[in-house]
């Protein structure tokens, strides 16, 4: 295959192109405020220009990676969303594809789902340990979750299910470790057997060098006398330079579940993010006891923690959907029930582009291209939420993605062009 090596000006117009065919294939619904999907930023001092620049180099040149890491609660985990701004961006430059990344075997353990774009089958049995726990039982790191087996006859199988991005991994960082230290898992792909080539005591991390492979493999965890086996993560990776998306989600997560994980910090600089996106607040503002200012500033936490993985690193904050909950009522003397909408939307909005205007980041806002208070009822109505009021369906989800990867085209273009224009 021929590599073609594009000018600025020609990924500006393979950009445009793309964001108008994103734009005709998008359902049209008159409840949905289309005038919102975009980027909200300050273009004279938003640090998304330093992004789109390196950004922009590693599709023209393929001389860097790119790391972008969408962060979050159920609508990460589910892995919809986020594989669908993940499709969408190696699509529109699929020479610059990375590596799958940061990936997490939830569905080893019973009643955990699974993203949708890959498959865990697993043999034996786990528990899992997720950071909405008031007790961690071990430590956790950036995927905020960890499965733990004493199985002696257990193993995982991945199964890399979209057959339309082909992952390249060369090399394996399971985040791993015993209590003893003594166990040796290994890595089976096609009948070949790969032991570890090293293994960091310290940040618990075994690290495995494989062929080249693009589908499948199988962790075998060698358990022989029945200890605990901890696993935080498996990082899918390759030597050759891209854009890789890592999607990072746990049900029921709100801020101060990451900001209580012992190695979120350590873990990232296995992922050096260059772009976070903040999914993380419908959780926060579920409850009556839900504080603005708290929350303002517990996610200037959690971008401290980011930074010094990063100082360079550019955030995107998504606003809260609107949600609702049942309420009961009494007429009669009998009890009733209706939905009443999450008042805290809206102070999560207005934080959100606080913490934009901070750091310097930008706001997607995700409520305000709903429609607003009590759109979930047309989202649910039209087959885009789910009727728990909370969560979107596959095609909602979908649809968010599309509105999301438009906005990131809009503003990649804005910025480049501008950019351009003060260098002259």
């Amino acid at each position: 295959m021929i590599k073609r090596f594009l000018t600025i000006s020609n990924i500006i117009l393979c950009f445009v192109a793309l964001h108008a065919q994103n734009r005709d294939s998008v359902l049209i619904y008159p409840f949905i405020k289309y005038d919102a999907d975009t980027l909200f930023y300050n273009a004279k001092n938003t640090n998304l220009t330093d992004f789109f620049s390196i950004y922009n180099q590693a599709i023209q040149n393929g001389d860097r990676q790119v790391n972008i890491m969408h962060i979050g609660g159920s609508h990460v985990q589910g892995g919809t969303l986020p594989h669908t701004i993940r499709q969408n961006i190696l699509y529109s430059s699929p020479e610059r594809t990375g590596s799958r990344g940061m990936i997490f075997p939830y569905s080893a353990a019973p009643r955990s789902n699974n993203p949708s774009d890959y498959q865990v089958r697993s043999i034996g049995s786990f528990q899992i340990v997720r950071n909405v726990f008031a007790e961690h039982m071990v430590p956790l790191g950036v995927t905020g979750a960890a499965v733990i087996t004493t199985d002696t006859a257990a193993e995982i199988r991945i199964i890399l299910k979209d057959s339309t991005l082909q992952f390249k991994t060369d090399h394996i960082v399971l985040l791993a470790y015993s209590d003893s230290n003594q166990i040796t898992p290994t890595i089976w792909i096609d009948s070949v057997e790969y032991l570890p080539v090293s293994y960091d005591t310290i940040k618990k991390r075994y690290l495995f060098e494989t062929k080249l492979f693009t589908d499948s493999f199988t962790l075998k965890i060698n358990n022989l006398n029945g200890e605990r086996f901890i696993i935080n993560g498996i990082f899918l990776g390759n030597k050759t330079n891209g854009i890789t998306f890592h999607s990072i989600g746990v049900n029921g997560a709100s801020v101060p579940s990451y900001l209580a994980c012992q190695n979120f910090e350590q873990d990232l600089d296995l992922i050096h993010p260059d772009l976070v996106i903040f999914g993380i607040g419908i959780n926060d503002a579920s409850g009556p006891n839900f504080k603005r200012d708290e929350f303002k500033q517990n996610y200037l936490l959690l971008v401290e923690k980011i930074k010094k993985a990063n100082p360079n690193c550019s955030f995107i904050f998504v606003t809260n959907n609107d949600s609702a909950k049942k309420v009961r009522y009494v007429v009669k003397k009998k009890r009733r029930w209706k939905w009443v909408s999450n008042p805290n939307a809206l102070d999560v909005q207005q934080v959100m582009y606080e913490l934009a205007e901070i750091t310097n980041g930008a706001v997607f806002d995700q409520y305000e291209i709903m429609g607003g208070s009590k759109s979930i009822s047309k989202w649910v109505n039209n087959g885009l939420a789910q009727k728990d009021r909370v969560h979107f369906t596959k095609a909602g989800y979908t649809l968010m993605g599309e509105l999301f990867f438009k906005a990131f085209v809009d503003a990649q273009i804005k910025l480049t062009q501008n950019n351009k224009t003060i260098n002259q």
